[in-house]
């Protein structure tokens, strides 16, 4: 029982620390928010303990092989995320990496099912509903900052808070 709590204060770690920088990066009018850097750093996590912890081989044969999978799996799924993304030139808006970001930790999930990892799973499953539910509501609300300003006035505000 003490491994599961331990596992999944690792994941809610990850992912909090992500939605704490995603919500700084929103703040200041930058593409990537509260939702997609949780879910990087929830996926980052459970891919991190997928590759070190969750195959307890005795002889030790096969996790070069399952390493090598998991890196395979990551890198070609980075290249669908990729896929989803798109910069509109017209209003300089950056789209879909919050639906990049889902698929990628979509597949780190389904590297844990793979693993044999079933209540990691569902943990990690529980807290991407409760990021998606949450998390649009925050940005809702951080959005308001925003509201009723031009896309010049936001982007001067950024700038200023960068310096």
């Amino acid at each position: 029982m003490t491994d599961h709590l331990e596992i999944f204060l690792r994941l809610l770690i990850a992912m909090t620390i992500g939605c704490v920088i995603g919500i700084d990066r929103n703040l200041r009018g930058k593409p990537t928010g509260m939702k997609t850097l949780g879910l990087v750093a929830l996926g980052a996590a459970l891919v991190t303990m997928a590759s070190m912890n969750f195959v307890m081989d005795s002889d030790g044969d096969h996790r070069d092989a399952v390493s090598r999978a998991i890196q395979g799996v990551i890198t070609g799924i980075g290249f669908l995320g990729a896929g989803v993304i798109v910069h509109e030139r017209a209003s300089e808006k950056v789209r879909g990496l919050t639906t990049a970001a889902s698929i990628w930790v979509t597949a780190a999930v389904g590297i844990v099912c793979g693993v044999g990892w079933w209540k990691v799973a569902l943990m990690a499953t529980g807290l991407i509903l409760l990021l998606f539910t949450v998390g649009r509501r925050i940005e809702h609300m951080l959005q308001h900052r925003w509201l009723g300003k031009t896309h010049e006035e936001r982007e001067r505000i950024a700038a200023r808070e960068e310096d």
